[in-house]
Formats: structure tokens, sequence, C-alpha cells
């Protein structure tokens, strides 16, 4: 009985990303857009603060000087963060709607970064509601035409379920040396399917994203935890990686036919 109780409770204790990873479940309640209006949001705050704090890693990562953000900047953001929940979201159309939800979720990720700095990686802010919650991303963080909104929410419950786009894994940025870079730019309804189409060549081709070690096929835990995104099984996987695969890998991926393992580096992702 004694080890019954202490399977349960390991299994409890294990972190939530461990487990399982948040299905698509559409609020309703986004959905509405207008198709014709003409309305952009300005995210020219958000520009600026990427061009100046994305920075080269040595290991091909881009990272974010969180440590040199300065007391103006930090501002700067705070302002941009709370003229977003000032727009009405629900009247402009698909396109700019996108583009605002991948700023917001990544510009809301950094500021979360920057409230708790320093820090070792983003699942030690555990401020997400419940005893065994893991990280920020439940924690309802801002206001949205009246409704309260987290990280969660932005990319779980409107952008994959609306969009279904498996793409939007190489837009949203969770802080983290295994996740996608940060794009290097600011979202718009113009550039959305240029930069996550960089983004995704720039993941799938480096080994955080997927390598042939061996003969084997490894991948991040992305395409694990997500994988109903990509196709829901290694066949799906393995065709997602094919279509943004250079070199070397896309040579080896013509030789797997199944995923051998994969693995996730959940460090901050902080300039070196």
């Amino acid at each position: 009985m004694l080890r019954r109780w202490l399977m349960v409770l390991a299994v409890l204790m294990t972190p939530a990303a461990a487990l399982a990873a948040p299905k698509p479940d559409l609020w309703e309640r986004w959905t509405a857009h207008d198709p014709a209006a003409t309305t952009t949001v300005d995210h020219g705050v958000w520009d600026r603060f990427i061009a100046t704090y994305r920075v080269p890693g040595s290991d091909d990562v881009w990272r974010i000087a969180y440590g040199r953000v300065t007391e103006t900047d930090r501002r700067a953001l705070d302002g941009y963060l709370a003229a977003l929940q000032a727009v009405p979201v629900s009247t402009l159309n698909r396109a700019e709607q996108k583009a605002y939800w991948f700023n917001f979720y990544n510009a809301l990720t950094v500021k979360v970064i920057l409230d708790h700095y320093p820090v070792d990686g983003i699942r030690d802010i555990d401020i997400s509601p419940g005893f065994f919650a893991d990280g920020p991303w439940g924690a309802k963080l801002v206001t949205i035409e009246g409704e309260a909104v987290s990280l969660d929410d932005m990319e779980h419950r409107i952008l994959r379920p609306i969009w279904r786009d498996p793409r939007i894994h190489y837009g949203v940025n969770c802080a983290s040396i295994g996740c996608p870079d940060m794009p290097p730019n600011a979202f718009t309804a113009a550039n959305t399917d240029g930069l996550l189409d960089a983004g995704a060549r720039a993941y799938v081709n480096h080994p955080r994203g997927a390598q042939i070690v061996d003969g084997r096929l490894e991948v991040s835990s992305i395409y694990d935890w997500f994988d109903e995104d990509f196709g829901g099984n290694d066949a799906g996987v393995i065709a997602h990686l094919k279509q943004y695969a250079e070199g070397d890998l896309r040579t080896g991926l013509e030789q797997v036919t199944r995923i051998s393992s994969d693995s996730y580096d959940w460090a901050l992702n902080d300039a070196e």
C-alpha cells in the first residue's frame, strides 16, 4: 500500500509539462472578427524592444538580454501591454488578430521574466493557480474586452484552435533555450507568414529541433507534447520536418520512419 501511494505522489509531483501538454480548447468568445476591418495595431514598441534586446548566443540560439533591460524600456513594455489590453480585438480582421495574439503572448512572457528576474527558468515562476501548478502559464495576467486572460488561454484556447496552424509553435516564445527563437520582429498582418516560415526553418535545422544521430531521429519534445498539431504520429511529424529540413537533415529524414527520442531544455533563454 505504501508503495502504491508513493507512486501516486510521484505522478502528482511530476511537472505538468512532463505529463501532458494542454489540448487545443476553443474559447468561442474570441472567434469574433470583422473580415472587412482595416484597423491596424501599433506594435512599434515591441519591435524596438526586440531589436534592442534579442541577441545571438554562441550555440546559435537567439536569446533575450533580460539583465540589460533599462527602466525606461520596462516602462515602455508595460505601456505597450496596457495598450494591447485596450484594443477591441474582436473588431479586427483575422490577420491582424493573429499578429496581435503572437505579440501579446511574447511581450507578456518577457514581462513575466523581468518581474521575477533573475530566475533560472520560467518554470520556477510558479504563479499559476493550483497546488501542483508549474510556471506562470495558467495565471490570469491581463484583461481584454472584460475577460481575464492567461498565457495558456492565448496559445491553447485562441491561437491553436482558431488558426490550426502547426507553425504557431514557432511563433510563441516560452523564454527557454529549448523553445524556437524569439522572432526578430514584431508580427504584423503582412509579415506573419514569413516570420513563421523562417522560424520553422531555423528551429527544425537546429539540433534542438531535430537531428539524426547514428541513424536515429532525435527531436524537440514540442513534437511529442503537441503531436496532434503535427499529424498525430511519428509519420506526421517527420512529414512536417521534411517541409523545412535542409542539407544532411533532409537526407537523413528520408531514411527514418520513427522518432527515437525527444528532449527539451527549460533553461532561461538569457543572454550569455
